[in-house]
């Protein structure tokens, strides 16, 4: 009797955990349609925004910029920062431990990154609670939630840009998940900051024969395109991050939904056995009994 009582409550147990991870499931399904519709909207004026900045720099000549060659003075000991984009929220699966996996081995190959030499700037409270666990500093923490507003991204680049354009930061890596595809996406590492010297291509428009008349000059251009190029990479980067995050988290609550009806029907097929072995053992003794008197 014990066991078929325990074996009942475990069944409980299981069918009230399948119905929460169920829930969560159809809410990260949910978000991840809205992350994903934020994310797909704002590559393309990103992927233009770089196209524009290639040609312009493709055929405007020697021009330059603090932001790509960085300022006229930089202090000494200026610190090299590394951004790491992780969740708030876990049971999301290996979302949070392959982008911390891809931070160490990062640090640990780029002693000028790595605290307390480098600068370690986290958003995300996962990411807060291992590098506090590991002991490793953490300069700056960004709350900036599931839905960041291209306001908030905006002044987090020009923050970084201005310390840079100062001298007081000498570069700035962002690390997180990457988003290809509802089945795709990996942690990548990202230099923001320079921006990387944009050669002429040889397939370039410059290559073609097309000439350009720049009103205002390409140096001034570059100066508005630059600034609104590190801005739009670095919301792109956090949008991609979102969307990586509730897909992991679909996918694992699929995976835990479908493990929960697993067990419980394990466990409700133990449960047939064992009360089955219950019932045939009071009929014998029923029957024993009832030959003794007999």
């Amino acid at each position: 009797m014990g066991k078929t009582r325990e074996i009942k409550k475990r069944i409980k147990a299981v069918g009230n955990i399948r119905r929460i991870t169920k829930t969560m499931q159809m809410i990260a399904t949910s978000k991840f349609a809205r992350a994903q519709q934020a994310a797909v909207a704002t590559k393309p004026y990103t992927e233009g925004l770089f196209g524009l900045v290639t040609e312009l720099a493709a055929t405007a000549g020697e021009v330059s910029h603090p932001l790509i060659s960085g300022p006229a003075s930089r202090k000494k000991d200026a610190p090299a920062v590394t951004l790491v984009l992780t969740s708030d929220r876990g049971l999301c699966g290996p979302y949070n431990s392959s982008i911390l996996r891809t931070a160490a081995v990062y640090l640990r190959n780029n002693a000028q990154a790595k605290p307390p030499v480098g600068q370690l700037d986290v958003s995300g409270k996962k990411g807060v609670g291992f590098f506090k666990y590991n002991e490793t500093p953490v300069a700056h923490t960004l709350a900036v939630g599931d839905k960041p507003t291209f306001d908030k991204i905006a002044a987090i680049a020009e923050d970084y840009m201005a310390r840079f354009l100062a001298g007081e930061i000498a570069s700035v890596h962002v690390i997180y998940m990457r988003y290809f595809s509802a089945g795709r996406q990996a942690p990548e590492t990202v230099q923001l900051l320079p921006l990387k010297p944009i050669a002429a291509s040889k397939d370039g428009a410059a290559a073609k024969g097309v000439q350009y008349e720049f009103s205002p000059e390409a140096g001034e251009l570059l100066g508005d395109l630059l600034p609104a190029t590190v801005k739009a990479t670095l919301l792109q980067i956090f949008n991609d991050a979102i969307v990586s995050e509730h897909v992991a988290r679909m996918v694992a609550m699929k995976g835990a939904t479908e493990n929960a009806g697993k067990m419980r029907k394990l466990l409700t097929r133990d449960y047939n056995r064992a009360r089955q072995a219950q019932i045939t053992t009071e009929l014998s003794e029923i029957i024993a009994g009832a030959a003794a008197l007999g």
